[in-house]
């Protein structure tokens, strides 16, 4: 019964110091957390660096090219940009690969209606560039299929799933099998 009471006061004692040493541990902020997903890129070998580290999409839905070149006169890919970026540049040059693929409509869009899209979706703005798809019809309807650059790969992935979402499939469905939003960016300005 001794070894047994010592067993139950040694395991309330280490939950005790390890549940005061969690506390101990300031909470992090939302900067810092911010700071952790944003790359600020340089230069074209920087951003190689942090793409080298970004996960490449390899299954596709059956549905997947159907319904990227069927949706292509329906929607339209829009960025923001800023002049230096070589995150900007690297994104648009994929994203005219993917024009060039699909049919779909790419434009650059100005910075302040990047940060109005970001913040009516509750994104934090982080910098340039951010891809956004949308119906040509209904300039309110946006999805975010890129923030920072990523590989061609995703942003197709992520522009299909951004068409069934907006042709009704549940965000909530889309937006999990969305890939995770690298934040390589151009550094602040």
């Amino acid at each position: 019964m001794k070894i047994l009471a010592f067993g139950w006061a040694g395991l309330l004692l280490t939950g005790t110091v390890l549940t005061s040493s969690a506390k101990a541990q300031p909470p992090m902020s939302r900067e810092a957390a911010l700071r952790a997903a944003v790359h600020p890129v340089s230069t074209l070998p920087e951003a190689r660096a942090w793409l080298a580290r970004v996960p490449v999409t390899r299954n596709f839905p059956p549905d997947f090219e159907a319904v990227l070149r069927g949706q292509a006169s329906l929607y339209v890919i829009e960025m923001s940009t800023a002049p230096g970026c070589i995150a900007c540049a690297d994104l648009w040059g994929k994203l005219l690969t993917l024009r060039a693929r699909y049919g779909w409509q790419v434009r650059t869009i100005d910075v302040q209606e990047a940060m109005l899209r970001s913040g009516r979706l509750g994104l934090p703005w982080i910098g340039n560039p951010v891809a956004w798809v949308r119906p040509i019809t209904d300039p309110n309807r946006i999805v975010p299929v890129a923030i920072g650059t990523d590989h061609g790969v995703n942003l197709a992935r992520n522009t299909y799933l951004a068409a069934k979402m907006l042709t009704g499939v549940r965000v909530a469905v889309g937006v999990r099998a969305m890939a995770k939003f690298t934040g390589i960016v151009s550094p602040a300005r």
